[in-house]
């Protein structure tokens, strides 16, 4: 009877992804449809307005016509050659709808379909997987939007430098910095760390300090631009990542759950610390740390720790696996200064 359950629990977890993806991939043929016809409206007022551009796209249409009706007759040899002259021509035609388009004060890509998704140009697909940014609506869904909500204010540009004290305290902060020139060194360090997101070479991060210092809004700055490159990102917790692991393998549904979070591109774990450990989590923070760690050569995936813990506590806290692999592997970035949030 038990095994049944658990079967059928299996089985209608398979029904349930089925179903969302489904579900995701009607949206996105709906939204293509949708920027398709925006363009078809588009052309039609460009159309009723310039005599020209009308003559542009029957020259268009009569070069493709005479061009397809004498490539019939022709040897491999001369229909290269007129392959050539009708490339030759085309970009002449497709220029002169540019410098019109200019003419006309219209943006660039106004005779090009707005997809949401210029990778897959809302198909879903890309080279025949799923494009990363429905992967990245599966994970949304799958971790209650990946806790990723406030990117669209907390990122890159509107980081304030001026809100951390400029005062160097060295007895308090244990640093020659003031905790502002601490912060744009490490604003500098995720930036790089941005940039070179796809070289096996760059390491993770640590962001270590109390509260109220900017580490969750530093995380959301990258994971913004992470996204925006296409990638796909997953924003959890420490004490909620790996109690749903827990709970997933219980339940026999471990493979989606650990599957996702070590294969997205950018995993980001914050609250390091706040978590009941016990030696099943060990294992499992470890297997996590260390097989992104290792996906290296097959697929580059990062990850971001947060923590309120010192250094040395990391090592007091977690076993001498995990510490070593973080001093070795992540880029150790310390915040310090007041809390911010007693500014506002």
């Amino acid at each position: 009877m038990i095994t049944l359950i658990i079967y059928m629990l299996i089985i209608r977890k398979d029904i349930m992804d089925n179903t969302i993806l489904k579900q995701l991939l009607t949206e996105y043929d709906s939204k293509r449809m949708h920027a398709l016809e925006d363009l078809e409206n588009r052309k039609k007022t460009l159309r009723e307005s310039s005599a020209e551009y009308v003559q542009l796209e029957k020259n268009l249409q009569s070069l493709s016509l005479d061009s397809l009706k004498s490539m019939l007759s022709l040897s491999s040899e001369e229909k290269e050659k007129k392959l050539k002259s009708l490339q030759e021509k085309t970009d002449k035609i497709t220029s002169e709808k540019a410098m019109l388009l200019k003419k006309l004060n219209l943006p660039q890509d106004y005779l090009l379909p707005h997809f949401d998704c210029s990778l897959c140009k809302d198909t879903g697909y890309l080279d025949n997987s799923l494009c990363s940014c429905i992967k990245q609506k599966l994970y949304d869904i799958e971790y209650n939007k990946s806790n990723i909500g406030n990117i669209r204010t907390e990122n890159f540009d509107n980081f304030n430098f001026d809100i951390y004290s400029d005062e160097p305290n060295p007895s308090l902060y244990h640093s020659q910095f003031s905790p502002r020139e601490n912060i744009k060194k490490i604003y500098d360090i995720s930036q790089k760390f941005v940039k070179n997101f796809d070289s096996p070479d760059e390491k993770n991060l640590m962001f270590l300090g109390p509260t109220g210092l900017g580490k969750t809004f530093l995380s959301n700055c990258i994971a913004k631009e992470i996204l925006d490159s296409g990638k796909t990102v997953l924003y959890q917790t420490a004490p909620v990542m790996l109690d749903s692991i827990i709970k997933s393998k219980f339940e026999k549904n471990s493979s989606t759950i650990l599957e996702n979070i070590l294969s997205v591109d950018l995993l980001v774990i914050d609250d390091l610390g706040t978590e009941t450990m016990n030696s099943m989590k060990f294992t499992e923070l470890f297997t996590i740390i260390n097989t992104r760690l290792l996906n290296q050569s097959a697929k580059i995936t990062k990850t971001i720790i947060s923590t309120n813990l010192d250094l040395k506590d990391i090592f007091t806290v977690y076993n001498e696996r995990i510490g070593s692999r973080i001093v070795g592997d992540y880029n150790i970035c310390r915040f310090f200064g007041d809390d911010l949030r007693l500014k506002k």
